[in-house]
């Protein structure tokens, strides 16, 4: 299988309410085909605050790798038996890592890497499920769409 480096910087576009319970390590995976997933862009771009909307603020994640780490080790505690992988979504090609991580080539300006989960039990219900992998303040911060810095 191909190893997918974390991009230097994930971006969540969202409510300021939403990210401010992130900031403090809160996540919400949501059901989207057979995986439960949660979705950031690789890039910033003012952009997204309207297309991934609605947004009026930005969690920005500078230690990608201590945060897919810590939401991986989360999630393997809430869900022990659910299998996660994390990587770049591929938009107009079926990716490598299946179709939880392809979507239509409209959709390339959001530029997502995604962490997923699969239930490794045939019989598993999808719901949204909360995590909570600790304050992330020390490596992340919240920016508004005039936030020039990226």
């Amino acid at each position: 299988m191909h190893d997918y480096q974390r991009p230097p910087t994930l971006h969540r576009y969202a409510l300021r309410s939403e990210l401010e319970a992130a900031l403090q390590g809160q996540f919400r995976l949501v059901p989207a085909g057979f995986f439960l997933t949660v979705s950031f862009s690789t890039v910033w771009d003012k952009r997204l605050f309207d297309v991934l909307g609605p947004a009026d603020s930005c969690l920005v994640i500078h230690n990608t790798e201590l945060f897919g780490e810590r939401l991986h080790r989360a999630v393997q505690r809430t869900l022990p038996d659910w299998a996660g992988i994390d990587g770049p979504v591929e938009y107009g090609a079926r990716s490598r890592l299946g179709a939880a991580f392809t979507k239509g080539a409209a959709q390339a300006a959001e530029q997502e890497w995604q962490f997923a989960w699969r239930s490794m039990s045939p019989s598993a219900v999808l719901r949204p499920v909360t995590v909570n992998i600790g304050s992330i303040e020390g490596f992340a911060e919240l920016r508004d769409r005039e936030s020039h810095l990226a």
